[in-house]
């Protein structure tokens, strides 16, 4: 199946450090969203990203179609706030557990 690389691009540098509690309790409920979603198997991996230019969200999503990765997108409750890039992965391999 193949897989995407989603980045969660906040709406400033300092998001992270600054969030209002209004943009926090979205983000509380943008966590629920991809864990309910990694539950189902949709997910590998997602968590943030600590870049010192700015930290960012990451995620590798298994999905059928490009379509399929819009819509896990669109229906993110962070995406009113914040914005997806995504790209498609040619490969992933899982590690031994």
């Amino acid at each position: 199946m193949p897989h995407y690389f989603l980045k969660l691009v906040p709406r400033r540098p300092t998001f992270s450090q600054d969030m209002t509690p209004e943009e926090r309790a979205i983000m509380m409920q943008h966590i629920a969203y991809w864990t309910e979603l990694m539950n189902k198997g949709k997910v590998v991996v997602f968590g943030p990203v600590m870049d010192p230019a700015g930290t960012y969200g990451m995620g590798v999503i298994e999905a059928e179609t490009e379509q399929e990765i819009i819509d896990f997108m669109n229906g993110d409750p962070a995406v009113t706030i914040n914005r997806y890039e995504h790209y498609p992965m040619r490969a992933v391999t899982p590690g031994a557990k």
